[in-house]
Protein backbone atom coordinates (compact mmCIF):
# COMPACT_ATOMS: atom_id res chain seq x y z
CA UNK A 1 0.00 0.00 0.00
CA UNK A 2 1.07 3.51 -1.13
CA UNK A 3 0.21 7.08 0.52
CA UNK A 4 0.36 9.87 -1.68
CA UNK A 5 -0.13 13.31 0.50
CA UNK A 6 -0.96 16.46 -1.21
CA UNK A 7 -3.16 19.63 -0.60
CA UNK A 8 -5.89 20.74 -1.84
CA UNK A 9 -6.53 24.40 -3.34
CA UNK A 10 -10.59 25.63 -3.73
CA UNK A 11 -11.37 27.98 -6.34
CA UNK A 12 -13.36 30.06 -4.35
CA UNK A 13 -14.33 30.10 -0.29
CA UNK A 14 -17.84 28.44 -1.47
CA UNK A 15 -16.41 25.70 -2.51
CA UNK A 16 -14.67 24.86 0.45
CA UNK A 17 -17.74 25.21 2.51
CA UNK A 18 -19.68 22.91 0.49
CA UNK A 19 -16.42 20.37 1.10
CA UNK A 20 -15.85 21.14 4.92
CA UNK A 21 -19.82 20.87 5.73
CA UNK A 22 -19.26 17.33 3.54
CA UNK A 23 -16.32 16.49 5.76
CA UNK A 24 -18.56 17.26 8.88
CA UNK A 25 -21.81 15.36 7.71
CA UNK A 26 -19.75 12.02 7.12
CA UNK A 27 -17.81 12.25 10.34
CA UNK A 28 -20.71 12.60 12.58
CA UNK A 29 -22.55 9.75 10.48
CA UNK A 30 -18.93 7.77 11.08
CA UNK A 31 -19.77 8.46 15.14
CA UNK A 32 -23.16 7.89 14.72
CA UNK A 33 -22.50 4.35 12.99
CA UNK A 34 -19.77 3.13 15.62
CA UNK A 35 -22.91 3.66 18.34
CA UNK A 36 -24.89 1.68 16.50
CA UNK A 37 -22.44 -1.13 16.29
CA UNK A 38 -21.51 -1.55 19.81
CA UNK A 39 -25.84 -2.03 20.12
CA UNK A 40 -25.67 -4.72 17.81
CA UNK A 41 -27.18 -3.06 14.73
CA UNK A 42 -26.80 -4.74 11.31
CA UNK A 43 -24.75 -3.11 8.07
CA UNK A 44 -27.90 -2.68 5.81
CA UNK A 45 -30.23 -1.49 8.30
CA UNK A 46 -28.03 0.83 9.37
CA UNK A 47 -27.20 1.98 5.75
CA UNK A 48 -30.75 3.09 4.97
CA UNK A 49 -31.03 4.75 8.00
CA UNK A 50 -27.94 6.64 7.87
CA UNK A 51 -28.50 8.20 3.90
CA UNK A 52 -31.29 10.11 4.92
CA UNK A 53 -30.16 11.40 8.49
CA UNK A 54 -26.92 12.78 6.65
CA UNK A 55 -27.41 13.16 3.63
CA UNK A 56 -25.09 11.04 2.29
CA UNK A 57 -24.97 8.83 -0.82
CA UNK A 58 -24.55 5.03 -0.26
CA UNK A 59 -20.67 5.19 -0.99
CA UNK A 60 -20.12 7.63 1.40
CA UNK A 61 -22.40 5.69 4.34
CA UNK A 62 -20.98 2.40 3.22
CA UNK A 63 -17.17 4.35 3.88
CA UNK A 64 -18.41 5.56 7.20
CA UNK A 65 -19.82 2.23 8.27
CA UNK A 66 -16.52 1.02 6.89
CA UNK A 67 -14.20 3.31 9.32
CA UNK A 68 -16.62 2.93 12.19
CA UNK A 69 -16.21 -1.24 12.16
CA UNK A 70 -12.48 -1.16 11.90
CA UNK A 71 -12.57 1.38 14.54
CA UNK A 72 -14.30 -1.03 16.77
CA UNK A 73 -12.65 -3.82 15.95
CA UNK A 74 -9.16 -2.57 16.21
CA UNK A 75 -10.36 -0.82 20.06
CA UNK A 76 -10.99 -4.68 21.10
CA UNK A 77 -8.38 -5.91 19.31
CA UNK A 78 -5.92 -2.95 21.52
CA UNK A 79 -7.92 -4.20 24.22
CA UNK A 80 -9.48 -0.81 25.25
CA UNK A 81 -13.04 -0.27 26.39
CA UNK A 82 -14.74 0.33 22.75
CA UNK A 83 -17.59 2.04 24.97
CA UNK A 84 -15.13 4.76 25.85
CA UNK A 85 -13.99 5.42 22.45
CA UNK A 86 -13.46 9.95 22.28
CA UNK A 87 -13.22 10.69 18.24
CA UNK A 88 -10.74 13.57 17.67
CA UNK A 89 -8.24 11.95 20.65
CA UNK A 90 -8.52 11.41 24.31
CA UNK A 91 -5.70 13.22 25.01
CA UNK A 92 -6.81 16.42 23.06
CA UNK A 93 -10.10 16.13 24.74
CA UNK A 94 -8.90 15.60 28.24
CA UNK A 95 -6.74 18.56 27.74
CA UNK A 96 -9.67 20.85 27.16
CA UNK A 97 -11.83 19.23 29.76
CA UNK A 98 -8.97 20.25 32.44
CA UNK A 99 -9.33 23.85 31.32
CA UNK A 100 -5.91 24.13 32.53
CA UNK A 101 -4.85 26.88 29.84
CA UNK A 102 -7.02 29.80 29.12
CA UNK A 103 -7.56 32.14 26.20
CA UNK A 104 -6.07 32.17 23.09
CA UNK A 105 -3.99 28.55 23.68
CA UNK A 106 -7.37 27.72 24.75
CA UNK A 107 -9.21 28.65 21.67
CA UNK A 108 -6.09 27.13 19.77
CA UNK A 109 -6.49 23.53 21.23
CA UNK A 110 -10.45 23.31 20.79
CA UNK A 111 -9.75 23.45 17.18
CA UNK A 112 -7.46 21.52 17.14
CA UNK A 113 -9.76 19.19 18.41
CA UNK A 114 -12.80 19.99 16.71
CA UNK A 115 -11.06 19.35 13.30
CA UNK A 116 -9.67 16.05 14.34
CA UNK A 117 -13.26 15.29 15.18
CA UNK A 118 -14.87 16.71 12.22
CA UNK A 119 -12.61 17.27 9.58
CA UNK A 120 -13.05 13.67 8.00
CA UNK A 121 -13.95 12.29 4.81
CA UNK A 122 -12.92 8.81 3.40
CA UNK A 123 -14.23 7.34 0.01
CA UNK A 124 -12.80 3.67 -1.22
CA UNK A 125 -11.77 3.03 -4.43
CA UNK A 126 -13.37 0.94 -7.08
CA UNK A 127 -12.30 -1.28 -10.17
CA UNK A 128 -15.49 -1.18 -11.56
CA UNK A 129 -15.85 2.54 -12.23
CA UNK A 130 -12.07 2.36 -13.22
CA UNK A 131 -10.62 4.57 -10.32
CA UNK A 132 -12.86 6.23 -7.37
CA UNK A 133 -16.54 7.56 -8.28
CA UNK A 134 -17.13 9.91 -5.25
CA UNK A 135 -13.63 11.90 -5.53
CA UNK A 136 -11.63 10.98 -9.06
CA UNK A 137 -8.88 12.98 -10.13
CA UNK A 138 -8.94 14.29 -13.19
CA UNK A 139 -6.72 16.14 -15.80
CA UNK A 140 -6.58 18.90 -18.48
CA UNK A 141 -4.57 21.82 -18.95
CA UNK A 142 -4.77 23.67 -16.32
CA UNK A 143 -3.33 20.93 -14.14
CA UNK A 144 -4.56 17.84 -11.83
CA UNK A 145 -8.09 18.58 -9.91
CA UNK A 146 -9.90 16.25 -7.70
CA UNK A 147 -13.60 16.32 -8.02
CA UNK A 148 -15.37 15.83 -5.16
CA UNK A 149 -19.34 14.74 -4.90
CA UNK A 150 -21.05 17.29 -2.85
CA UNK A 151 -24.50 15.44 -3.20
CA UNK A 152 -27.26 17.24 -4.82
CA UNK A 153 -25.84 16.56 -7.80
CA UNK A 154 -23.02 19.12 -7.11
CA UNK A 155 -19.49 18.52 -7.65
CA UNK A 156 -16.84 20.67 -6.45
CA UNK A 157 -13.17 21.04 -8.07
CA UNK A 158 -10.10 21.30 -6.37
CA UNK A 159 -6.35 21.58 -7.73
CA UNK A 160 -4.40 19.40 -6.01
CA UNK A 161 -1.12 20.63 -4.95
CA UNK A 162 1.20 18.04 -4.03
CA UNK A 163 5.21 18.72 -3.92
CA UNK A 164 8.32 15.63 -4.00
CA UNK A 165 8.40 12.36 -3.11
CA UNK A 166 11.96 10.46 -2.48
CA UNK A 167 12.82 12.52 -5.54
CA UNK A 168 9.77 12.15 -7.52
CA UNK A 169 7.30 14.38 -8.57
CA UNK A 170 3.97 13.92 -6.30
CA UNK A 171 1.64 15.34 -9.06
CA UNK A 172 3.14 12.97 -11.95
CA UNK A 173 2.47 9.97 -9.64
CA UNK A 174 -1.30 11.38 -9.27
CA UNK A 175 -1.74 11.39 -12.60
CA UNK A 176 -0.38 8.04 -13.41
CA UNK A 177 -2.47 6.68 -10.80
CA UNK A 178 -5.35 8.30 -12.91
CA UNK A 179 -4.51 7.20 -16.05
CA UNK A 180 -4.08 3.45 -15.15
CA UNK A 181 -7.61 3.49 -14.22
CA UNK A 182 -6.47 1.60 -11.00
CA UNK A 183 -8.81 1.73 -7.95
CA UNK A 184 -7.30 4.38 -5.45
CA UNK A 185 -9.23 5.66 -2.17
CA UNK A 186 -9.13 9.01 -0.97
CA UNK A 187 -8.49 9.99 2.40
CA UNK A 188 -9.31 14.08 3.68
CA UNK A 189 -8.05 15.29 6.77
CA UNK A 190 -8.61 18.89 7.75
CA UNK A 191 -5.41 20.58 10.15
CA UNK A 192 -5.16 24.50 10.33
CA UNK A 193 -7.84 25.61 8.31
CA UNK A 194 -6.57 23.60 5.61
CA UNK A 195 -8.11 20.35 3.27
CA UNK A 196 -5.14 17.94 2.60
CA UNK A 197 -6.35 14.88 0.50
CA UNK A 198 -4.17 11.39 0.46
CA UNK A 199 -4.00 8.93 -2.26
CA UNK A 200 -4.20 5.40 -1.38
CA UNK A 201 -3.47 2.91 -4.05
CA UNK A 202 -2.54 -0.62 -3.92
CA UNK A 203 0.83 -1.34 -4.75
CA UNK A 204 2.36 -4.12 -7.57
CA UNK A 205 5.44 -5.61 -5.89
CA UNK A 206 8.54 -7.20 -7.73
CA UNK A 207 8.28 -10.81 -8.63
CA UNK A 208 9.96 -12.42 -5.55
CA UNK A 209 13.71 -13.56 -6.52
CA UNK A 210 14.69 -14.09 -2.80
CA UNK A 211 13.56 -17.42 -1.64
CA UNK A 212 14.21 -20.01 1.18
CA UNK A 213 16.14 -22.50 -1.14
CA UNK A 214 19.47 -21.49 0.65
CA UNK A 215 18.50 -20.98 3.75
CA UNK A 216 16.44 -18.97 5.96
CA UNK A 217 16.56 -16.32 8.73
CA UNK A 218 13.91 -16.32 12.12
CA UNK A 219 13.00 -13.67 13.48
CA UNK A 220 11.88 -13.06 16.99
CA UNK A 221 10.40 -9.61 17.63
CA UNK A 222 9.03 -10.16 21.35
CA UNK A 223 12.36 -10.22 23.17
CA UNK A 224 13.21 -9.04 26.14
CA UNK A 225 14.68 -6.24 27.15
CA UNK A 226 13.27 -5.01 23.75
CA UNK A 227 14.97 -6.21 20.75
CA UNK A 228 14.87 -8.24 17.59
CA UNK A 229 16.64 -11.67 17.99
CA UNK A 230 17.50 -13.32 14.63
CA UNK A 231 18.56 -16.39 13.30
CA UNK A 232 20.13 -17.52 10.17
CA UNK A 233 20.51 -20.90 8.88
CA UNK A 234 21.30 -22.84 5.80
CA UNK A 235 18.90 -25.07 3.31
CA UNK A 236 19.12 -28.29 6.02
CA UNK A 237 18.32 -26.36 9.13
CA UNK A 238 22.02 -25.49 10.69
CA UNK A 239 22.36 -22.32 12.58
CA UNK A 240 25.06 -20.10 10.16
CA UNK A 241 24.61 -16.74 11.81
CA UNK A 242 22.59 -14.78 14.32
CA UNK A 243 22.27 -10.99 15.94
CA UNK A 244 20.19 -8.78 17.97
CA UNK A 245 19.12 -5.21 17.26
CA UNK A 246 18.28 -3.09 20.16
CA UNK A 247 14.88 -1.23 20.26
CA UNK A 248 14.94 0.99 22.67
CA UNK A 249 13.01 3.57 21.39
CA UNK A 250 9.64 1.64 21.37
CA UNK A 251 9.43 1.13 25.17
CA UNK A 252 8.19 5.51 25.62
CA UNK A 253 7.72 8.51 23.20
CA UNK A 254 4.51 9.41 21.41
CA UNK A 255 2.86 6.72 18.64
CA UNK A 256 4.24 9.10 15.97
CA UNK A 257 7.69 8.48 17.29
CA UNK A 258 7.34 4.65 17.90
CA UNK A 259 5.92 4.35 14.34
CA UNK A 260 8.95 5.77 12.38
CA UNK A 261 11.41 3.64 14.97
CA UNK A 262 9.26 0.57 13.56
CA UNK A 263 9.88 1.57 9.84
CA UNK A 264 13.70 1.93 10.87
CA UNK A 265 14.06 -1.52 12.53
CA UNK A 266 11.83 -3.02 9.97
CA UNK A 267 14.31 -1.52 7.26
CA UNK A 268 17.35 -3.08 9.13
CA UNK A 269 16.17 -6.61 9.32
CA UNK A 270 15.37 -6.18 5.62
CA UNK A 271 18.26 -4.95 4.67
CA UNK A 272 20.15 -7.98 6.64
CA UNK A 273 18.01 -10.69 4.53
CA UNK A 274 19.07 -8.73 1.30
CA UNK A 275 22.29 -9.05 2.44
CA UNK A 276 22.53 -12.04 3.18
CA UNK A 277 20.14 -13.92 0.12
CA UNK A 278 18.17 -15.47 2.36
CA UNK A 279 13.74 -15.54 2.83
CA UNK A 280 12.06 -14.26 6.48
CA UNK A 281 10.76 -16.15 8.70
CA UNK A 282 8.21 -14.71 11.24
CA UNK A 283 5.27 -15.79 13.43
CA UNK A 284 2.27 -15.40 12.86
CA UNK A 285 1.01 -13.49 16.25
CA UNK A 286 -2.91 -13.42 17.02
CA UNK A 287 -4.46 -10.96 18.98
CA UNK A 288 -7.67 -11.78 19.21
CA UNK A 289 -9.51 -10.53 22.68
CA UNK A 290 -9.31 -13.71 24.97
CA UNK A 291 -10.10 -12.41 28.23
CA UNK A 292 -14.12 -11.90 29.22
CA UNK A 293 -16.29 -9.64 27.81
CA UNK A 294 -15.99 -6.04 28.87
CA UNK A 295 -12.27 -6.28 30.19
CA UNK A 296 -10.07 -4.17 28.57
CA UNK A 297 -8.06 -2.65 31.76
CA UNK A 298 -4.68 -3.17 33.55
CA UNK A 299 -2.40 -5.72 32.97
CA UNK A 300 -4.01 -8.01 29.76
CA UNK A 301 -4.78 -4.34 28.27
CA UNK A 302 -0.97 -3.66 27.96
CA UNK A 303 0.06 -7.01 27.13
CA UNK A 304 -2.48 -6.77 24.57
CA UNK A 305 -1.34 -3.25 23.23
CA UNK A 306 2.46 -4.60 23.58
CA UNK A 307 1.73 -7.57 21.47
CA UNK A 308 -0.28 -4.74 18.80
CA UNK A 309 3.09 -3.21 18.40
CA UNK A 310 5.37 -5.93 17.47
CA UNK A 311 2.49 -7.04 15.02
CA UNK A 312 2.61 -3.36 13.49
CA UNK A 313 6.08 -4.23 13.38
CA UNK A 314 6.43 -7.33 11.44
CA UNK A 315 3.68 -6.16 8.91
CA UNK A 316 6.16 -3.53 8.23
CA UNK A 317 9.09 -6.45 7.60
CA UNK A 318 6.48 -7.93 5.30
CA UNK A 319 5.94 -4.83 2.97
CA UNK A 320 9.06 -4.16 2.87
CA UNK A 321 10.55 -7.42 2.05
CA UNK A 322 7.91 -8.29 -0.52
CA UNK A 323 9.50 -4.50 -2.41
CA UNK A 324 12.42 -5.87 -2.04
CA UNK A 325 11.32 -9.34 -3.74
CA UNK A 326 12.05 -11.19 -0.46
CA UNK A 327 9.93 -14.13 0.44
CA UNK A 328 8.41 -13.94 4.08
CA UNK A 329 6.86 -17.10 5.44
CA UNK A 330 4.50 -16.81 8.49
CA UNK A 331 4.79 -19.71 10.99
CA UNK A 332 2.70 -20.69 14.36
CA UNK A 333 4.44 -19.40 17.21
CA UNK A 334 3.17 -22.24 19.40
CA UNK A 335 6.25 -23.34 21.80
CA UNK A 336 9.07 -21.47 19.84
CA UNK A 337 10.30 -20.29 23.15
CA UNK A 338 9.74 -23.06 25.55
CA UNK A 339 11.57 -25.30 22.33
CA UNK A 340 14.54 -22.78 22.04
CA UNK A 341 15.31 -21.88 25.77
CA UNK A 342 15.34 -25.81 26.63
CA UNK A 343 16.61 -26.99 23.35
CA UNK A 344 19.14 -24.57 21.29
CA UNK A 345 20.13 -21.78 24.18
CA UNK A 346 22.08 -24.10 26.44
CA UNK A 347 23.38 -26.10 23.15
CA UNK A 348 24.55 -23.28 21.28
CA UNK A 349 25.11 -21.08 24.39
CA UNK A 350 23.02 -18.39 23.31
CA UNK A 351 20.32 -15.79 24.36
CA UNK A 352 17.01 -17.93 24.27
CA UNK A 353 15.28 -14.80 22.01
CA UNK A 354 17.57 -16.13 19.83
CA UNK A 355 16.99 -19.75 20.18
CA UNK A 356 13.55 -18.59 19.88
CA UNK A 357 14.37 -16.95 16.39
CA UNK A 358 16.48 -20.12 14.78
CA UNK A 359 13.23 -22.63 16.20
CA UNK A 360 10.83 -20.33 14.12
CA UNK A 361 13.43 -20.67 11.29
CA UNK A 362 13.45 -24.19 11.14
CA UNK A 363 9.71 -24.10 11.62
CA UNK A 364 10.17 -22.20 7.86
CA UNK A 365 11.47 -24.66 6.68
CA UNK A 366 9.25 -27.01 7.34
CA UNK A 367 11.31 -28.76 10.08
CA UNK A 368 10.38 -30.50 13.04
CA UNK A 369 11.83 -30.03 16.47
CA UNK A 370 12.79 -33.85 18.65
CA UNK A 371 12.47 -33.77 22.23
CA UNK A 372 16.53 -34.71 23.13
CA UNK A 373 17.34 -38.29 24.66
CA UNK A 374 18.61 -37.26 28.09
CA UNK A 375 15.35 -34.62 28.55
CA UNK A 376 13.04 -37.97 27.60
CA UNK A 377 15.01 -40.19 30.22
CA UNK A 378 14.08 -37.05 32.85
CA UNK A 379 10.59 -37.25 32.15
CA UNK A 380 9.94 -40.99 32.48
CA UNK A 381 11.77 -40.92 35.92
CA UNK A 382 9.69 -37.70 36.64
CA UNK A 383 7.50 -38.20 39.83
CA UNK A 384 4.05 -36.28 40.85
CA UNK A 385 6.04 -36.26 44.70
CA UNK A 386 8.88 -34.18 43.29
CA UNK A 387 6.50 -31.78 41.23
CA UNK A 388 4.59 -31.10 44.61
CA UNK A 389 8.41 -30.27 46.27
CA UNK A 390 8.39 -27.69 43.78
CA UNK A 391 5.02 -26.16 44.37
CA UNK A 392 6.00 -25.64 47.95
CA UNK A 393 9.46 -24.33 47.26
CA UNK A 394 7.69 -21.75 44.53
CA UNK A 395 5.30 -20.57 47.32
CA UNK A 396 7.75 -20.24 50.23
CA UNK A 397 10.49 -18.09 47.80
CA UNK A 398 8.55 -16.15 44.95
CA UNK A 399 7.30 -12.70 46.17
CA UNK A 400 5.65 -11.74 43.07
CA UNK A 401 2.08 -13.17 43.18
CA UNK A 402 1.49 -12.71 40.07
CA UNK A 403 4.29 -14.72 38.96
CA UNK A 404 3.69 -17.26 42.24
CA UNK A 405 0.06 -17.90 40.63
CA UNK A 406 1.51 -18.45 37.02
CA UNK A 407 3.86 -20.83 38.80
CA UNK A 408 1.58 -23.23 40.57
CA UNK A 409 -0.59 -23.09 37.86
CA UNK A 410 2.04 -24.58 35.38
CA UNK A 411 3.22 -27.10 38.35
CA UNK A 412 -0.57 -28.39 38.71
CA UNK A 413 -0.89 -28.67 34.39
CA UNK A 414 2.55 -30.95 34.81
CA UNK A 415 1.20 -32.92 37.59
CA UNK A 416 -2.08 -33.38 35.79
CA UNK A 417 -0.46 -34.45 32.77
CA UNK A 418 2.17 -36.91 35.09
CA UNK A 419 -0.77 -38.32 36.76
CA UNK A 420 -2.15 -39.54 33.54
CA UNK A 421 1.33 -41.37 32.56
CA UNK A 422 2.23 -43.07 36.09
CA UNK A 423 0.43 -46.39 35.13
CA UNK A 424 2.93 -46.48 31.68
CA UNK A 425 6.26 -47.88 32.59
CA UNK A 426 8.13 -46.08 29.91
CA UNK A 427 6.19 -42.53 29.63
CA UNK A 428 8.79 -41.51 26.66
CA UNK A 429 9.45 -45.04 24.49
CA UNK A 430 11.34 -42.31 21.90
CA UNK A 431 12.09 -38.84 20.67
CA UNK A 432 9.13 -37.17 19.96
CA UNK A 433 8.74 -34.44 17.28
CA UNK A 434 8.05 -30.94 18.44
CA UNK A 435 4.77 -30.62 16.60
CA UNK A 436 2.56 -33.17 17.89
CA UNK A 437 0.04 -32.54 20.52
CA UNK A 438 1.36 -35.41 23.02
CA UNK A 439 4.97 -33.69 22.55
CA UNK A 440 3.98 -30.25 23.45
CA UNK A 441 2.56 -31.70 26.49
CA UNK A 442 5.77 -32.73 27.19
CA UNK A 443 7.70 -29.79 26.57
CA UNK A 444 5.28 -28.40 28.87
CA UNK A 445 5.51 -30.37 31.59
CA UNK A 446 9.92 -29.97 30.42
CA UNK A 447 9.46 -26.28 31.74
CA UNK A 448 8.35 -26.79 34.79
CA UNK A 449 10.90 -29.29 36.01
CA UNK A 450 13.88 -28.01 34.52
CA UNK A 451 13.42 -24.01 34.21
CA UNK A 452 11.05 -23.19 36.85
CA UNK A 453 13.47 -24.40 39.63
CA UNK A 454 16.11 -22.63 38.39
CA UNK A 455 15.28 -18.95 38.72
CA UNK A 456 11.64 -19.06 40.12
CA UNK A 457 11.64 -15.76 41.61
CA UNK A 458 12.68 -14.04 37.99
CA UNK A 459 12.82 -14.53 34.04
CA UNK A 460 16.37 -16.80 33.64
CA UNK A 461 18.29 -14.73 30.15
CA UNK A 462 21.39 -17.44 30.37
CA UNK A 463 20.54 -21.37 30.34
CA UNK A 464 24.04 -22.30 29.89
CA UNK A 465 23.88 -24.58 32.76
CA UNK A 466 21.28 -26.76 31.44
CA UNK A 467 23.99 -28.34 28.52
CA UNK A 468 25.52 -30.60 31.51
CA UNK A 469 21.65 -31.90 31.45
CA UNK A 470 20.94 -31.78 27.50
CA UNK A 471 24.07 -33.19 26.37
CA UNK A 472 25.01 -36.11 29.39
CA UNK A 473 21.97 -36.32 30.91
CA UNK A 474 23.13 -34.74 34.32
CA UNK A 475 20.63 -33.38 36.28
CA UNK A 476 22.52 -33.73 39.74
CA UNK A 477 19.63 -33.55 42.49
CA UNK A 478 16.67 -34.49 40.50
CA UNK A 479 15.14 -31.07 39.01
CA UNK A 480 18.20 -28.89 39.45
CA UNK A 481 16.75 -27.53 42.89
Amino acid sequence: MQTIQTKLVFVSFEDKQEVLDLMRRWSSCVRFAYNRLLEGYDRNTLKRELQKIFNLNSRYVDDAIMKAKSTLEANIELGTNPGKVIFGGRDLFERLRKRHINGKAYEKLKIKWQEKRKGNLYSRGDKSKKGNLNTRIEIDKNGTFLRINAGKRKYVYAKVQAGWKRGKNREELIQAICISGEPYSVELKLKNGSIYANFIVEENFPETKITGEKGVIGIDVNACPSNISWAETDEKGNLINYGEIPMPELESGNSDKREYFRWQYAYEMVKIAEQKGKALVIEKLDLKHKGKRGDFSGRKSRRIRHNFSYKSLLEKIKTLAKRKGIQVIEVNPKNTSITGMLKYAPQFMVTKDVAAAYVIARKGLGLEERIPANYIKLLNTLTVDELEELKEHVKKTVKNQQLKKKHLKEIKKAKKFIQSLESKPERVPRPLDGTSFSARDFWRVLKVAVVTPLSPEKVRRDFSVLKGLLIQGKWGDRMLA
